[in-house]
């Protein structure tokens, strides 16, 4: 039977070549190295740049974890908003039908362009259904707001403190929405009260109102 051959390796001398091999190298041109050295060298580059981008991956990698850490406590929040708001969708939808009844109705109250004098003649009859003298009868600028033109009218009446009551009673029972604003009653000759108001009401806006908003709300140099 033919024996193995021996193998026998000298590691001390192995040892002292690898370390000679490191002697006296020329740190300004690696490319002159003996190969052991050069290729540590090559190997700690590589390693150094592995682990360099490793934790900067996992820098970037944290950064994104407490991104999205944020982002499931937000839709949490965001969920449980909205698991309440199903739950009362009906309560809900009922409350909605509610306030668009409540909007309607007033909607009503509102007068169109062409229904303001007669609006104005009806403040006119009552006061002078109460026996009261107008000195002061005046409307103002029209202000137009989103959906609505207020109309203010300066107010100035004599007469008896309780017919001025009665007045004003009579303004907040018209079928239109008036407001009196602004009110001063001070005294007046024989006996009587003055009382200074300003009387808003409100209108719908008409079709070249609303256009008219709708252009100066339009971002400028929007198409059209």
């Amino acid at each position: 039977m033919a024996k193995s051959p021996n193998v026998s390796v000298d590691f001390k001398t192995w040892f002292e070549d690898a370390s000679a091999q490191f002697r006296n190298l020329d740190s300004k041109d690696p490319s002159n190295w003996p190969n052991l050295p050069r290729y540590a060298l090559y190997a700690g580059i590589a390693a150094a740049v592995v682990v360099l981008l490793w934790f900067l991956w996992l820098t970037d990698s944290k950064d994104e974890l407490i991104a999205e850490q944020e982002q499931e406590l937000k839709l949490r929040d965001e969920y449980k908003v909205k698991l309440a708001k199903a739950v009362n969708l009906d309560a809900l939808k009922k409350q909605r039908e509610q306030v668009q009844q409540y909007v309607t109705q007033l909607e009503k109250q509102l007068p169109s362009k062409a229904e303001m004098d007669a609006l104005l003649s009806d403040i006119n009859q009552a006061g002078i259904g109460r026996s009261l003298q107008f000195d002061l009868f005046r409307p103002g600028q029209v202000i137009v707001r989103d959906y609505y033109a207020e109309l203010p009218i300066s107010v100035r009446v004599t007469g008896r403190y309780h017919d001025i009551g009665s007045f004003a009673a009579d303004i907040s029972n018209l079928s239109r929405i008036v407001t009196l604003n602004n009110m001063s009653i001070v005294p007046s000759k024989d006996g009587a009260l003055a009382m200074d108001a300003v009387a808003k009401t409100f209108r719908y806006l008409d079709a070249q109102e609303i256009s008219a908003q709708r252009k100066a709300a339009a971002p400028k140099g929007a198409k059209k």
